[in-house]
C-alpha cells in the first residue's frame, strides 16, 4: 500500500491536503470515497463493486470511474501503485 494516502487529510466534503507539499484539491463524492476506501487499505480489485454499491450504479461505469480516479492520483504523485498489479 502506498503510505503517502496515510498522510493525506480528507475532510467530509471532499477537500483534500497534502501536507508533504501544501496541494489542496476539491473531490467529487465518487473520487473521496475511493480514497477513503485506499486509505482503509482496500483492494483495488474491489473498489468498482464498493464504488457500485454505494452509489447505486453499474459495476462497469464504476470501474471506468475507479480507474480514471486511479490515473490522476498517480499523475499527481499520490499513488504510485499500478492497479493491475494490486488486482493479481
Amino acid at each position: 500500500m502506498v503510505t503517502t494516502l496515510k498522510n493525506l487529510a480528507l475532510s467530509e466534503s471532499g477537500f483534500l491536503f497534502d501536507p508533504s507539499t501544501g496541494h489542496t484539491y476539491s473531490l467529487n463524492p465518487t473520487a473521496a470515497f475511493v480514497l477513503r476506501e485506499l486509505i482503509a487499505e482496500t483492494d483495488v480489485a474491489d473498489l468498482p463493486e464498493a464504488v457500485g454499491r454505494h452509489f447505486e450504479t453499474d459495476v462497469e461505469s464504476a470501474g471506468r470511474d475507479v480507474e480514471r480516479f486511479l490515473l490522476q492520483l498517480k499523475e499527481l504523485g499520490l499513488y504510485d501503485a499500478d492497479p493491475d498489479e494490486e488486482s493479481s
